[in-house]
């Protein structure tokens, strides 16, 4: 008997039952190449359908992305058991408390923390970059009172990139980001500069006041606390650094999470070569959803409708029988306690000190309590993260519900940068352009309009087609 040579063990041999075709896929840091599957083709067979695409192999089917990677980075790490977080190799509770903002974002973007003259001139160009043109602040002072301020963040990144031609590689050639890391590294830090002056615009159109111009002299957050609550006219003021630095702190916590919804969004758009102010554009429409963005916002909604300590058992069954959601608990990415929760709960003392207790806290700290001694939510790996506590600050802070989000895009522009500029210098150069599985109709001919039946819903009383949410009954009257 002759023995047969065992395979490396870093590959994966994958046997096709349909044509008895047997394939090796290496394994590279734990992943192998979906594309490597196109390799097992196999010829229809009666009763199998044409558009499953037998001739081009096998496709990877994988809704929502929960095991699809999309990209290799050496941006962000997350080991979800662990509940461990770690920018360019720097733990997350390390720069929480030894680093700020704008250096967390230089990290990200750049891969090392800057020297003492890198952080300087960084921090220089950043803040000496933070004022709109005068014609994009008329668009935003446009803005209905009562927009909402992710509208507000989007439509002004999407107005700003006509601000900027040459930033645009559809006016300046489809390799100038890859040719030209000056104007790369001028647009990061404009982009970045003006965040901050967007999003405090968009308060002040909530609160229908003039615009404040930038301050230079001040941190990043303090000066954009400073353009949301000065007066015009007046001297003098300057936020609360308390408050400054605990939105800092949240500023560092939120800058970047890896592959999430509008960080996927920002590189998927950026491999069509746009201009990174559409993309960014692009990013915070994602981030706008309240499946994103807005779950801190949920969280405190769901707070203030339990309202006290004593409702929470009922509160947490409803939970249980699928009455209620719970926010603020439980991700995709963790199945431990969201290593930020912790650093967010301490800062929330600092803000408290500095504005006063807020009161849904109690009601917060003892639904968390109930929950993680509740053998349903500990089976099902459900702990408090980022959003728990984060809409608790936000709101002791003084910001209106719908403001959260903004408070979240900020800061994310630097992860959306920063794998936005990775893309560009280490991708393919390909266009991203996932695949389908088509199972819709199989071929047919057209059927000319008299030859159609009816299957539309159709109104009883006029024997008309009825769209719902199309036609009012003023109109329908006209059939």
């Amino acid at each position: 008997m002759v023995a047969t040579k065992a395979p490396p063990r870093d590959t994966l041999t994958v046997t096709d039952n349909r044509t008895g075709k047997q394939i090796t896929i290496p394994i590279i840091h734990n992943s192998i190449q979906a594309t490597a599957f196109k390799a097992l083709k196999a010829v229809p067979r009666d009763g199998d359908r044409e558009e499953d695409d037998y001739a081009n192999g096998i496709r990877v089917y994988d809704p929502a992305f929960m095991n699809t990677a999309a990209i290799s980075s050496k941006i962000t790490y997350i080991d979800g058991d662990k509940g461990f977080l770690m920018h360019r190799g720097y733990p997350i509770e390390q720069l929480a408390e030894k680093s700020n903002f704008l250096e967390t974002a230089y990290l990200l973007i750049y891969g090392e923390l800057p020297s003492l003259q890198q952080k300087k001139v960084w921090e220089f160009e950043v803040m000496h970059h933070t004022f709109l043109a005068e014609d994009l602040m008329k668009i935003i002072g446009n803005m209905r009172y009562d927009s909402h301020p992710m509208s507000i963040f989007i439509s002004a990144f999407a107005a700003m990139g006509a601000f900027a031609p040459d930033a645009n590689p559809s006016l300046q050639g489809r390799n100038l980001y890859l040719n030209d890391k000056l104007t790369m590294n001028k647009n990061i830090i404009r982009i970045i500069g003006k965040a901050a002056t967007v999003a405090a615009a968009s308060m002040r159109v909530r609160m229908n006041r003039p615009f404040i111009a930038p301050r230079s002299d001040m941190t990043y957050t303090e000066n954009m606390l400073y353009m949301m609550d000065a007066i015009s006219g007046a001297e003098g003021y300057r936020p609360d650094k308390r408050l400054a630095k605990a939105l800092d702190i949240l500023f560092i916590l939120h800058a970047d999470h890896e592959m999430n919804c509008s960080t996927a969004t920002m590189a998927h758009v950026g491999s069509s070569l746009v201009d990174p102010y559409s993309a960014i554009a692009a990013a915070a429409a994602a981030l706008y959803g309240p499946l994103h963005g807005g779950a801190n916002e949920a969280v405190i909604r769901m707070i203030e409708r339990i309202g006290t300590v004593d409702k929470i058992p009922q509160f947490l069954e409803d939970v249980k029988s699928k009455k209620e959601l719970l926010f603020g608990f439980g991700h995709r990415v963790y199945r431990n306690t969201d290593p930020r929760s912790k650093i967010i709960r301490e800062v929330a003392e600092t803000v408290f000190d500095a504005v006063g207790r807020e009161p849904l806290i109690d009601v917060a700290i003892a639904l968390r309590d109930a929950a993680l001694k509740d053998e349903f939510f500990i089976s099902r790996k459900l702990f408090p993260n980022v959003d728990y506590w984060s809409g608790l600050i936000y709101k002791a802070m003084g910001f209106p519900l719908d403001f959260f989000p903004i408070l979240f895009a900020v800061p994310r522009v630097a992860g959306w940068l920063a794998h936005w500029k990775q893309s560009l210098e280490e991708g393919n150069g390909k266009i991203w352009r996932p695949r389908q599985l088509y199972v819709g109709e199989p071929r047919r001919d057209y059927l000319l309009l008299e030859e159609r039946s009816e299957k539309e819903v159709v109104d009883p009383k006029r024997g008309v087609t009825v769209l719902p949410h199309f036609l009012s009954k003023r109109r329908m009257s006209k059939l």
